[in-house]
């Protein structure tokens, strides 16, 4: 146990400094109906969205399966933007168009005009100060989004036109990737499209679903879940001695037939040492076995605490 927890602490080394995010792009909503229309499509309530705010959420299928994930915030009265994975940008976009019928609302892709970064360590406290996890500031037309903290460093989101990139130290290649694993916060990938219910990847925990506000896609779906118990897969932090990537199945060794469980997000560890993952599961298959990527015989799977309370019913390693 000790070995593991100093192998953990050595790979937080090098990970503070700015890291220009190009796996992550921008959906961008203007028009007087705006916050109305994407009100009803997400899973979080944008309608009380005030400046200085940013909030967590999803775009689900009618079936209840997330199709992307968002950090949501606004850019004036009448525009809201919406950070999701590069990946799944334009089909999500495409999808999301075909509700806006007569709605005064327009939805582009302003990836290209804007500069995404993440600041991670004395960079990001520098920049958002006091602020807590979700709330925003504007400094020399740059928005900075404090996000929740991964491996006891602060972190936030910066955007800003493509020609304003802040300048200063580097963070270490894949360092990002990995802080995004170890916050907990699930990012909806290519692979993972359609694979999961909000709660499987922990989003109600996290102040990603509002079960007041009214429908969207899927919502019945996920209400059911959350109000008849019936959430039987969690998402949990796992460290792994080998690759790992998004949409990769684990399996539980004494139940080789059938898979367990799904990456979502996945990046190797600073000390090069194997990977994080992010990993949806059963929970019966977490409370008996040891669970394996990619088959029953596979790299084994070593549970680690997320930074969130999780459900006693799925209890994490103390």
């Amino acid at each position: 146990m000790e070995a593991d927890d100093n192998r953990r602490m050595n790979a937080t080394t090098g990970l503070e400094g700015i890291t220009t995010l190009g796996h992550w792009g921008v959906v961008r909503a203007r028009g007087a109906d705006a916050a109305a229309f994407l009100q009803g499509q997400l899973t979080n309530d944008v309608a009380t969205l005030e400046p200085g705010q940013g909030r967590l959420a999803g775009f689900c299928s009618a079936k209840g399966r997330l199709q992307a994930s968002f950090v949501v915030w606004r850019a004036g009265p009448d525009e809201l933007r919406l950070a999701c994975a590069r990946g799944v940008l334009p089909a999500t976009l495409k999808r999301l168009s075909m509700f806006v019928l007569r709605a005064k609302c327009k939805l582009d892709d302003a990836s290209a005009e804007l500069a995404l970064q993440g600041l991670a360590g004395a960079s990001a406290q520098a920049a958002v100060g006091t602020l807590s996890p979700w709330q925003t500031h504007e400094v020399d037309g740059a928005t900075l989004i404090r996000l929740p903290d991964a491996a006891g460093l602060p972190r936030a989101l910066r955007i800003a036109p493509a020609e304003a990139a802040l300048a200063g130290p580097a963070a270490a290649s894949g360092s990002w990737q990995w802080l995004e694993v170890q916050s907990g916060v699930p990012l909806i990938e290519p692979a993972t499209v359609d694979a999961f219910v909000p709660q499987m990847l922990n989003f109600e925990l996290i102040g990603g679903v509002d079960f007041r506000k009214g429908c969207y896609p899927g919502q019945e779906i996920v209400a059911r879940s959350q109000y008849r118990g019936t959430i039987k897969r969690r998402m949990f932090l796992f460290d792994i001695d080998a690759a790992a990537s998004a949409g990769q199945e684990v399996f539980q060794a004494s139940d080789p037939a059938q898979p367990a469980g799904m990456v979502v997000n996945a990046a190797a560890r600073p000390d090069g040492s194997g990977s994080s993952a992010l990993i949806e599961v059963k929970l019966a298959a977490l409370a008996d076995g040891s669970l394996h990527l990619g088959a029953a015989d596979g790299p084994a799977l070593a549970l680690r605490p997320l930074p969130y309370p999780v459900p006693s019913e799925a209890a994490q390693p103390a």
